[in-house]
């Protein structure tokens, strides 16, 4: 029987304990299992760095609620991005979107460049991408919503051009941080690998660093697997826990933030305070087509980005104004956070990559939680007053 997402987010990998039959599985911290002979271990673990029964039931999960096979977990989003990179043999090339998170961009520009993978952005992936196409491009890299100007790619087009080019090994990875398996799923649009940080809205509590990537392909897991032992960078074991805990909640909490991002949205749309919106829900968003199609009712996600009126100074009097929103880093949580990507989240990009992009120093992101919303528009409302004074 094919079940539901909210179903399989509760039931997936997770199951009463046949021993005491506790309906929440227990925390298994060991790092090491016994064995009955030498290479014969009593169940199907034998160290944990390999692999532990909370981080599997999590894989577990993860890979059903994104349609996908095979999922792997790793310490962060950005070690998840690491191991897929180093997956690379050395001289391959790699083409990114422009707008992409600040911590993706420097992995790239001053990582793995450093072991011989060489990298190129665009700022328009679908117009650009059959022009930077070379005969060593080994990937593709795109944001489902991406970070934090809130673009949409459409994940069919560049598939299409992927193939058009002659090039089928290419691989289409998609980071669907912002959307969540929730509200998109880009293995049923043709990528090949879909990652995560799931310290967002997979965990969703604000109390746990963890990545995640998902595939359907047998070969893609098996060379990801060697790297996630090889390298180590494993979550623990509670941690895998934790995030298991928070996907159960997922389509409750992403709901409830994307109704109220897109109720603020149309709030700051109609502010003379507000220079300009970016969020996927309105139809004025260049990626509002493409949204209705790759997600799920149309629904544009819990984080909004705008531009508003002033300067750097503006932008941070409105940071300093507001009562729930939190001046902080990160995004996805069950509460409201704010920040100015410019100076935090994307500081490390030079200002004229950053301004192509649409990253000015007036933009400010907002990861909206699950609180009421009309208390979150009220307090947006409040400190647009107080930064115009």
């Amino acid at each position: 029987m094919v079940q539901n997402f909210s179903t399989r987010a509760v039931h997936v990998g997770s199951h009463p304990d046949p021993t005491t039959g506790a309906v929440i599985p227990p925390i298994s911290l060991s790092t090491t299992f016994a064995q009955t002979y030498p290479g014969k271990p009593i169940g199907e673990y034998e160290y944990s760095r390999s692999s532990n029964p909370n981080r599997t039931s999590f894989e577990q999960v993860l890979a059903s609620l994104e349609n996908g096979k095979y999922g792997l977990a790793f310490s962060s989003g950005s070690a998840t991005t690491a191991v897929v990179l180093q997956s690379l043999e050395i001289g391959s090339h790699i083409i990114s979107i422009g707008d992409v998170y600040g911590g993706t961009h420097r992995y790239f520009t001053k990582v793995a460049n450093t072991h011989g993978v060489d990298s190129v952005f665009a700022q328009n992936i679908v117009e650009e991408l059959p022009s930077l196409i070379k005969p060593n491009t080994k990937l593709i890299w795109v944001e489902g919503i991406s970070n934090p100007t809130l673009s949409v790619t459409d994940l069919s087009k560049v598939k299409q051009i992927i193939k058009e080019s002659g090039k089928e090994d290419i691989l289409l990875v998609v980071d669907n941080t912002f959307a969540s398996p929730y509200i998109t799923n880009p293995l049923d649009f043709g990528a090949d690998i879909v990652v995560h940080s799931a310290t967002k809205f997979i965990n969703g509590h604000s109390d746990v660093v963890l990545g995640v990537a998902v595939t359907n392909s047998g070969e893609i897991y098996k060379r990801l697997t060697f790297l996630q032992n090889a390298v180590g960078a494993i979550p623990s074991p509670f941690d895998s826990w934790l995030a298991h805990r928070g996907v159960k909640t997922l389509p409750l909490r992403v709901k409830q933030s994307s109704e109220s991002a897109q109720k603020i949205a149309e709030f700051l749309e109609s502010s003379e305070s507000v220079q300009a919106v970016n969020y996927p829900g309105l139809k004025t968003h260049a990626g509002y087509e493409i949204a209705q199609r790759q997600h799920r009712n149309g629904l544009g996600g819990g984080v909004v980005s705008f531009r508003i009126k002033g300067d750097k100074e503006v932008a941070a009097k409105f940071t300093q104004s507001t009562k729930l929103f939190t001046l902080a880093e990160s995004l996805g949580g069950i509460e409201s956070l704010l920040e100015v990507p410019s100076i935090m989240t994307h500081a490390g990009i030079p200002i004229e990559d950053r301004e192509k992009s649409g990253v000015y120093d007036n933009l400010i992101r907002l990861s909206v939680g699950i609180e009421d919303t009309e208390d979150l528009i009220e307090d947006i409302k409040q400190a647009l007053e107080s930064a115009s004074k």
